[in-house]
């Protein structure tokens, strides 16, 4: 069954399924700065949109586009900036 977690004041919204190899969340975000904790390793694959990413222990922003994935370990925290609305599928291992 899936299950739907709103963050934010509703300004990030994703559903958690099952794929075949691992749990994932599928989502959307509003424009804005979020910051995100772990508590397992993350993949996240940008779908529609962009995100702009500090990774823990970076001092740059990077920015991810459609189709592109960045990785975040466990029990870590990033920060998100998207100038327009972004969907992601994260997996989580």
């Amino acid at each position: 069954m899936f299950k739907v977690n709103n963050y934010f004041d509703n300004q990030v919204t994703s559903i958690a399924f099952q794929t075949a190899d691992l749990p994932a969340t599928l989502g959307v975000m509003a424009a804005g700065e979020f910051e995100f904790a772990t508590d397992k390793r993350e993949y996240m694959t940008v779908v529609s949109g962009a995100m702009t990413v500090k990774l823990p222990g970076a001092t740059e922003w990077q920015t991810f586009n459609a189709g592109e994935t960045f990785i975040v370990e466990a029990n870590l925290s990033f920060n998100v900036k998207t100038t327009e609305q972004t969907a992601y599928l994260c997996k989580y291992e």
